[in-house]
């Protein structure tokens, strides 16, 4: 999957994982939405998105997959 870029800014490196969040504000229980990360900024996205309790779990990439019957995940790069 060396397709898939970080979505750290100025990132270009391929991502690994993927960072799944979601904001209880504005997006339904089932709605998952995912950035993805090379190993380098896995850890800045992660802590970025638990200071505002919006994430759900870091998988590697290609793990993260819409639950059965629920609205499709977004990835934003």
């Amino acid at each position: 999957m060396s397709d898939v870029i970080c979505s750290a800014r100025h990132c270009k490196n391929p991502a690994s994982w993927s960072v799944v969040w979601r904001n209880p504000k504005l997006h339904a229980p089932d709605r998952r939405k995912i950035w993805v990360a090379c190993d380098e900024h896995r850890t800045s996205l992660s802590a970025f998105l638990d200071l505002r309790g919006f994430l759900l779990g870091v998988e590697p990439l290609g793990v993260a997959a819409p639950e059965p019957g629920g609205p499709a995940d977004t990835v934003e790069s």
